[in-house]
């Protein structure tokens, strides 16, 4: 069992920035591919960025691209989530995913992520 904890989340003008963090338990950290995702009021959960176990590959929604940077710290068992130039629109809950220990590649898809932490809301206010 993964547990996962974010924190980092708070209110911001649009055009600032905020640090998502999110801190796992257990031994495996290392092993498992990452992701961030979002949930805004009235809508789906949808994809936000994801790394693989080492970092030298990630992946980016295009809504998100050039202003977001996931990045993992694994002696930490930590995985980062860097918002720059916040807009309105990312206003939402944001939610950590590991998937499964030793499966490694990060993946855009949500079913594809075995555990889950409890989110952190982001508000973002023009």
């Amino acid at each position: 069992q993964v547990h996962l904890v974010e924190s980092g989340g708070g209110s911001v003008q649009a055009g600032g920035s905020l640090r998502l963090s999110c801190a796992a338990s257990g031994r495996t950290f290392s092993s498992c591919a990452m992701g961030w995702f979002r949930q805004a009021p009235g809508k789906e959960r949808e994809f936000v960025a994801a790394i693989n176990w080492s970092g030298g590959s990630i992946y980016y929604a295009d809504s998100v691209k050039g202003r977001f940077t996931i990045s993992r710290d694994n002696p930490k068992n930590t995985v980062y989530l860097q918002m720059d130039s916040l807009k309105p629109e990312d206003t939402a809950v944001y939610y950590c995913a590991s998937r499964a220990p030793y499966y490694s590649q990060a993946s855009r898809y949500d079913n594809a992520y075995a555990y889950w932490g409890q989110g952190t809301q982001v508000t973002v206010s023009s």
